[in-house]
């Protein structure tokens, strides 16, 4: 199990790379195995060229046990599986176009794009903005946790929070279902930037069709 999961980490980070999601060393994957411990990918390292046996495992009190140093956002990754029972993954990355719109200005603090279209409330749902912290940093673990846990309560629960200056953070069952709920969020706010950021969500009534047909978290 394990070593499938090594492999899936880098074959998600190798896929996120090639295709212009992430560059350089920026971004970063987890994954929360069944007794606690994590495997994360180490500080610095370029997603396009993960090596399984150098992801760095952690010990579900945090302390790493091998690999190579643990990336930096570890404390943001544990936390979200805190605020979550059932994240298994979590993704981090600085895709350009979610990161220039948190420059530019997101639509609302509680959701930093309309819902446009079907597939993004079906798949995404709402993402909140995380106000700037340096990366790394405790605090903007806590605004993370804070903001997930305050949003199960309202009865709408999140996939992914957008930082600001820095980029989204999603989680979800595996690496795919994370990667790909990432890549929707990343090409809405193309979407929406590329037309001026003038598009009108969708209908009231068409959100309701999607939460009854699909169980949309909206």
């Amino acid at each position: 199990m394990t070593e499938r999961l090594r492999a899936e980490i880098c074959r998600v980070g190798a896929s996120l790379y090639q295709r212009g999601y992430v560059h350089a060393s920026a971004g970063n994957i987890s994954v929360r195995l069944d007794d606690g411990s994590f495997l994360i990918t180490p500080t610095d390292a370029c997603m396009g060229t993960l090596e399984p046996g150098r992801l760095a495992a952690v010990g579900a009190d945090g302390v790493q046990t091998a690999g190579d140093r643990a990336s930096k956002t570890l404390a943001l990754h544990r936390r979200i599986y805190a605020a979550d029972p059932d994240a298994r993954c979590v993704i981090h990355t600085h895709s350009t176009h979610l990161v220039a719109l948190s420059l530019a200005g997101v639509w609302t603090d509680d959701d930093i794009v309309p819902p446009i279209t079907p597939y993004f409330v079906m798949k995404v749902g709402h993402v909140p903005l995380i106000s700037y912290g340096r990366p790394g940093a405790e605090e903007v673990a806590e605004r993370v946790f804070s903001r997930i846990t305050a949003m199960r309560d309202r009865g709408t629960p999140i996939r992914a929070v957008m930082l600001e200056r820095l980029g989204p953070v999603a989680w979800h069952h595996s690496p795919a279902e994370a990667s790909a709920v990432l890549e929707e969020l990343e090409e809405t706010a193309k979407l929406w930037i590329i037309n001026g950021r003038a598009l009108p969500p969708l209908a009231d009534d068409h959100i309701d069709e999607l939460r009854r047909h699909f169980g949309a978290r909206w």
